[in-house]
């Protein structure tokens, strides 16, 4: 077997990619989550004021779940032009339009004020703001795996996953105090001063990453693919999307799937769980927001150990790991909740996503682009990862409410809807390929 190539790893630039990968998931999730928050606590009453309580409810998560139905969308858009025309200005795309998304449901005025067409921008916005998300994750990960060292992409590809986790405590933090203005103040103009303020970090992003060089793989890549053009006739090149769905699409199937140990328990715990809480078991609303925060600050040594870890013993087996805890841990986390004590609630969450969930995010970045050609990575991670978004994620809060509907407002289903989803993951993460020794530059593993 010939010896992989040799790369130029800037430790400078490395650094450089990791913080502002970091800087733009959390801004990615500072946006999403916001809208999350939001539709949990006020946009009931915001944009669907004249039906009752439940289906306004239910009709606000609708409208958190347009957002993911619109990734992979953008996953198949960004993913084409991450990889023909770069990683870096692919991000910077997705970055300012994301930020003008989020910046423009802050301005929207109310149903009262505008009718049904305030309901009908608010989901166009969404849509848009997902499309946008589906082609910056995937490319943000991809900065970060692709520029770092063999031994240590783990490590430093859960590094910018804690971004999640920073736009969370951003989100629940502003939300914080937003909600102790008085309810009218709120309902007209508080609720819009968080999602105005991603302008601000938006800024902060769009400055780092115009500084950072492509990607040494996609650089080895493109200079590959110039002397392949000089010694032979110039073919008709297939689109990358075209040839990862053709070729690799149980790559892609295998990530949806995997998706499901991370994203139902994450959003149950997020979104669902946050408005069961305060709506069903009566727990004052600021005491949940201080509950995700708790775990939200938690989540970003956890995350450290578990990309370490993965660089020593592989993916799979901590990913079948977190599966596996997220099954075990769900009954006991709605056991925990119910307690209304804030230290037992923080357990639960602990327990639920620091030790389950942040062993599966950690491993995410580098799990998912390890398991394609440096051609068409961008492509395939970020299709693969969307697609799983809608089925694993965005819904989750819809299909939790409709099934506590179902059982006369009791969370046993969703709790079994919560261990159905890791098991089906665990065995995903079982059958699939160890990536961890890839060489990155190669089309196969």
């Amino acid at each position: 077997m010939p010896a992989a190539p040799k790369l130029d790893l800037d430790k400078a630039n490395i650094r450089r990619v990791v913080i502002s990968s970091w800087v733009g998931n959390t801004i990615e999730y500072y946006d999403f989550l916001l809208y999350g928050l939001a539709s949990a606590l006020v946009f009931g009453k915001i944009f669907f004021p004249n039906i009752s309580p439940l289906a306004a409810l239910l009709a606000s998560f609708a409208t958190f779940g347009v957002g993911f139905i619109a990734r992979p969308l953008g996953g198949i858009f960004f993913g084409h032009m991450g990889d023909t025309l770069g990683r870096k200005i692919t991000l910077l795309i997705t970055l300012g339009g994301m930020g003008a998304a989020t910046f423009l449901i802050g301005c929207l005025p109310s149903y009262e004020t505008m009718g049904i067409w305030a309901p009908i921008l608010l989901v166009l916005l969404r849509f848009v703001q997902g499309f946008l998300v589906g082609g910056e994750w995937g490319g943000a990960m991809l900065m970060v795996v692709e520029s770092a060292p063999a031994n240590r992409r783990g490590v430093l590809g859960s590094i910018p996953q804690t971004g999640g986790f920073s736009g969370q405590l951003l989100a629940t933090g502003v939300f914080a105090l937003v909600m102790l203005l008085p309810e009218d103040h709120l309902l007209s103009w508080g609720w819009r001063v968080p999602f105005m303020l991603s302008v601000v970090l938006v800024l902060v992003g769009l400055y780092m990453r115009r500084r950072l060089d492509e990607t040494p793989v996609f650089q080895h890549v493109q200079r590959k693919q110039e002397l392949e053009k000089k010694s032979k006739p110039v073919q008709k090149q297939e689109s990358p999307v075209i040839h990862v769905i053709r070729q690799e699409w149980r790559s892609i199937l295998l990530i949806m799937v995997l998706r499901f140990a991370e994203s139902v328990p994450f959003f149950m715990c997020t979104v669902f769980a946050v408005s069961y809480a305060t709506g069903t078991l009566g727990v004052d609303k600021q005491t949940m927001l201080s509950v995700v925060m708790a775990t939200c600050v938690l989540a970003f040594p956890m995350h450290a150990i578990f990309g370490a870890i993965s660089d020593k013993v592989g993916r799979r087996p901590v990913y079948i790991f977190g599966a596996l805890c997220a099954a075990a841990m769900a009954f006991p986390f709605f056991w925990l909740l119910e307690s209304g004590s804030f230290a037992l609630m923080v357990t639960g969450y602990v327990l639920l996503i620091n030790i389950a969930h942040n062993s599966i995010n950690a491993v995410q970045p580098s799990f998912f682009t390890e398991l394609f050609g440096p051609k068409v990575r961008y492509s395939g991670a970020s299709i693969g990862a969307q697609l799983g978004a809608i089925v694993a994620g965005g819904f989750t809060p819809f299909i939790a409410k409709g099934l506590t509907t179902l059982d006369n407002n009791n969370w046993t289903l969703v709790a079994c809807y919560v261990v159905i989803a890791a098991l089906v993951a665990a065995w995903a993460a079982w059958r699939a390929p160890e990536t961890s020794k890839r060489d990155l530059t190669k089309d196969t593993l």
